[in-house]
């Protein structure tokens, strides 16, 4: 174990990176402030603004790989300030800038779903035409070969190609845009949960976003007027479990509008 002055002075050489860490990024230099936060990391690599400050440098280079990895780690850090992915907007973004982080990497993502959406479409496509092509040609040779009950052959080429579309448009439902249920958004924001808390009287909203509101504008729940603390305020499970499986079923496939 390091010697308590020896940890003091790590500390606080950690600090002085972070500050010109800050300077750099103020400057636009963002790779310098990157070797900064970096440095600040190696020496104390517990803290999680030095992997929020970080992040925020690959944000603004668009290095969405390296973005994600910092927002992680700074979320294992501090699951209950730092909510950089998942919980979005439970930090504080005047110190963190999470929303940022969160709105610039959802868009990323999902631009990033949608481009292999599209080529996912486009080869669909094709095969679908290739495949109806195949059926009737059969079924055009059914006819020139067979003589005699050419309804019961239209009708038999109809079915399977209504099964056929059926069988693509299942396939093609993944790569569909889809909008939010409205019960898996905030109704101040009306984004989708990070970290939904629920009230005495059953409404359920985003916390940063509640809780902003009962600061700046009065301790009272927005939707039934009733009187609320903070401290009445109830994480809801039942919700964030809702919103995990719709993302994981859905993906990045919602709509960022």
């Amino acid at each position: 174990m390091a010697p308590t002055g020896a940890v003091t002075a790590m500390v606080k050489q950690a600090e002085q990176l972070r500050q010109d860490g800050n300077n750099y990024f103020q400057k636009n230099r963002f790779g310098a402030a990157i070797d900064a936060y970096t440095e600040a990391i190696t020496l104390c690599p517990n803290v999680p603004v030095y992997w929020t400050n970080r992040a925020l440098c690959h944000l603004k280079r668009k290095d969405w790989t390296r973005l994600e990895e910092d927002c992680r780690r700074a979320i294992q850090l501090d699951c209950n300030t730092v909510k950089a992915l998942d919980l979005g907007r439970g930090a504080n973004p005047k110190s963190y800038m999470v929303e940022e982080i969160w709105q610039e990497l959802a868009k990323a993502k999902y631009l990033e779903w949608e481009h292999e959406s599209a080529k996912r479409s486009s080869e669909l496509y094709k095969l679908k035409e290739s495949c109806e092509t195949a059926l009737k040609e059969k079924h055009l040779l059914n006819i020139s070969q067979m003589e005699g009950f050419l309804d019961e052959k239209e009708d038999f080429y109809s079915k399977q190609l209504e099964a056929l579309n059926e069988v693509f448009r299942k396939a093609a439902a993944d790569d569909t845009p889809i909008d939010v249920p409205d019960y898996l958004c905030c109704k101040i924001t009306l984004d989708i949960f990070r970290d939904p808390v629920i009230t005495p009287s059953g409404v359920t909203y985003e916390r940063a976003v509640i809780l902003e509101h009962l600061e700046k504008v009065g301790k009272f729940d927005p939707v039934t007027g009733k009187a609320l603390y903070p401290s009445q305020l109830v994480p809801n499970f039942a919700i964030k479990e809702a919103v995990q499986a719709y993302l994981d079923k859905h993906g990045w496939a919602y709509r960022m509008d």
